[in-house]
């Protein structure tokens, strides 16, 4: 069989909950600041499980004492034992058949849907065209430096952080 990919043998398929459907592929974890500012990402054959990879890349790239917030879908009390062993704090939504802890997180949760859709609508992420691991590793962390710069380049001009309007022509 001939595939125009090479990324046959490291995609693999992954469930989407937003989505409700399955795809093929990868999953982006992306670690941004509160600004918006990407600082860390990984990418993963869509099967892999999520909180192994989140951990990884929690281990690798945050300061003891920062917090991490995150989706119910890390609600596990092992995870949280992870995150707190790496000095971090964990903060996410309550689930529904749990005591309040964090509350519901709505204003927060929002925020870090607007910042996951700058770089994916904005930036065109999902549309890539990356054929190759090394092809498509090149066009995610363009795309994120791109953002990066524009972040900075607000932050310098007094405007909102990933507020990309000006640049879209």
């Amino acid at each position: 069989m001939i595939s125009c990919s090479q990324l046959v043998g490291l995609a693999a398929y992954g469930y989407c909950r937003s989505h409700h459907r399955y795809f093929w592929g990868f999953r982006l974890y992306l670690l941004c600041a509160p600004d918006g500012m990407p600082i860390a990402f990984e990418l993963a054959p869509a099967n892999a499980p999520e909180r192994t990879v989140a951990a990884e890349l929690l281990a690798s790239s945050l300061e003891p004492g920062q917090t991490v917030i995150c989706d119910k879908r890390f609600a596990d009390a092992e995870f949280e034992r992870l995150v707190a062993s790496l000095g971090r704090r964990l903060l996410r939504p309550d689930r529904r058949d749990e005591p309040v802890r964090f509350g519901s997180l709505g204003g927060v949760r929002q925020w870090i849907e607007s910042a996951f859709d700058t770089p994916k609508d904005q930036l065109s992420l999902e549309r890539h065209g990356g054929r190759t691991l090394a092809g498509l590793i090149s066009r995610i962390a363009r795309r994120l430096l791109a953002l990066a710069a524009a972040v900075l380049h607000n932050s310098q001009l007094s405007n909102p952080g990933r507020k990309l309007t000006a640049y879209d022509h």
